[in-house]
C-alpha cells in the first residue's frame, strides 16, 4: 500500500484546511486508516481514525473541529479541519493498517497555523 498525502499549507487561526490521502496498491486489505500529527519536539499523536466498519474517533483536542471521512470508491481518506488553532501546527501523516497488522505511512504534509 502506498499513501500520498496532500492539502497542507499556511492558514490563519480560525481558518480551514482539507487534507487528502490517496491510497494505491493492495488496498482491499486495509482495515483502518488514520491521521497522525507530529509537532516539533513532540511525539507523534493520533488525530483521527476511520475504522473498518465506518466508525470514527478523534483526539479530544480536535473534537468538534475536525472531521475524518473515507471515500472507498476513490481510495481516499480526507481530514476536514475547521477553526484551526496555532497548536494544530504540525506535520500530518496518513496511516493505514491492513488485516495482517502491517503499518503503512504517507510522507507527511505540513500544516502551519498563524496566530
Amino acid at each position: 500500500v502506498q499513501l500520498q498525502a496532500s492539502g497542507g499549507g499556511l492558514v490563519q487561526a480560525g481558518g480551514s484546511l482539507r487534507l487528502s490521502c490517496a491510497a494505491s496498491g493492495i488496498i482491499s486489505n486495509i482495515n483502518t486508516m488514520d491521521w497522525y500529527r507530529q509537532a516539533p519536539g513532540k511525539e507523534r499523536e493520533l488525530v483521527a481514525r476511520f475504522g473498518q466498519l465506518g466508525t470514527t474517533s478523534y483526539a479530544e483536542s480536535v473534537k468538534g473541529r475536525f472531521t475524518i471521512s473515507r471515500d472507498i470508491a476513490k481510495s481516499t481518506l480526507v481530514l476536514q479541519m475547521n477553526n484551526l488553532m496555532p497548536e494544530d501546527t504540525a506535520v500530518y501523516y496518513c496511516h493505514a493498517k491492513n488485516r495482517l497488522g502491517y503499518d503503512f505511512w504517507g510522507q507527511g504534509t505540513q500544516v502551519t497555523v498563524s496566530s
